[in-house]
């Protein structure tokens, strides 16, 4: 099974960190990418420590950067086949990132963009062990339909959106809001009016005040 790696930050307050952030990033680009929320957030958060793995594949769709699932095939079975492929290979990676620093999965959160998100909102529920909670940008609810029967567990989630966003439509937003809280999953969103595909500094507000209500501090 392909291993992943990527950037890191240790807990700004330094010693042990009390809990592990995992960002995940958006189809072309890497873990680079999504690891910059980690000095943004740290001085908040002084106890927790930041992880942001290159996805498994190449892009499909651009001469660099990696991605989670093929988009080349947009079909709902498709993107499913994909994510559920993705899957097991993440959860290897969580694994041992919280074996490294000695944490259990109630230590962990979840912080998905775009593809992240499908990511994040498709394993955390599956998880045997909960998770303290997944924070999801301009993301989707990979199939819906599916969630009631596959259900493991229900950690909290943080949905934000732009309502201007040209690549995952906002609509995506409502849909995964309706079919986690339908499944008993607490969830919370925010719509960014104007946004388009990215995040904001209220987005950043946002996942902050979730991270800091549901880590432990």
């Amino acid at each position: 099974m392909t291993e992943l790696d990527g950037p890191r930050m240790e807990a700004a307050g330094g010693g042990q960190a009390t809990a592990l952030v995992v960002l995940l990033h958006g189809l072309g680009a890497d873990g680079n990418d999504l690891i910059g929320l980690a000095p943004v957030w740290a001085p908040h958060l002084p106890h927790v420590a930041f992880s942001s793995p290159h996805a498994p594949f190449p892009c499909d769709m651009a001469p660099f950067g990696r991605q989670w699932f093929s988009l080349q095939v947009r079909t709902e079975e498709v993107i499913l086949k994909g994510v559920r492929e993705a899957a097991p290979i993440l959860e290897t990676f969580l694994a041992q990132e919280l074996e490294r620093h000695g944490l259990g999965w109630d230590r962990l959160a979840l912080v998905g963009f775009s593809q992240g998100t499908m990511m994040s909102l498709h394993v955390a529920p599956r998880l045997k062990e909960q998770v303290a909670g997944v924070v999801g940008y301009s993301g989707a609810l990979v199939g819906d339909d599916l969630l009631d029967g596959e259900l493991a567990s229900k950690p909290p989630v943080s949905l934000v959106h732009g309502e201007a966003d040209e690549v995952v439509p906002f609509g995506a937003m409502p849909a995964a809001e309706a079919a986690l809280a339908g499944a008993g999953i607490e969830v919370e969103s925010l719509a960014r009016p104007g946004l388009g595909h990215g995040i904001d500094e209220e987005g950043l507000r946002r996942g902050l005040a979730f991270l800091q209500r549901v880590l432990p501090q």
